[in-house]
């Protein structure tokens, strides 16, 4: 099992970037799917971009152009960068891992059985 950290959330402006961290500890994270979901007051949990263990990627259309994932296995952790925030992308933002199937491209949260605790990000306009 894989416990998942989220870190590098907070309050920044309009136009602005943000880079979150999904640190993980117990085992070999470069074998797990990841993925970053998001959840704004009031809403469904949505996707925001996955990677899969062979490092294949895929984004939220909102998202396409402005956000990047990326893994460094040797320090265990998957990373997103966020840039032209906007007040929409307020949010949790949530990591996520699978072990099983790490290959495919995995789009649903229900696909990922572990989660970390989430990290604010506040766009302000």
């Amino acid at each position: 099992q894989v416990q998942l950290v989220e870190s590098g959330g907070g309050l920044v402006q309009a136009g602005g970037s943000l880079r979150l961290s999904c640190a993980a500890s117990g085992r070999t994270f470069s074998s797990y799917a990841v993925g970053w979901f998001r959840q704004a007051p009031g809403k469904q949990r949505e996707l925001v971009t996955t990677i899969t263990s062979i490092s294949s990627v895929t984004y939220a259309d909102s998202m396409k152009g402005r956000f990047t994932i990326s893994r460094d296995n040797a320090k265990n952790t998957v990373y997103l960068q966020m840039t032209t925030l906007k007040p929409e992308d307020t949010a949790v933002y949530y990591c996520a891992a699978a072990d099983r199937m790490t290959w495919s491209i995995k789009t649903s949260a229900q696909e990922y059985p572990y989660w970390g605790q989430g990290t604010q990000v506040t766009v302000s306009s």
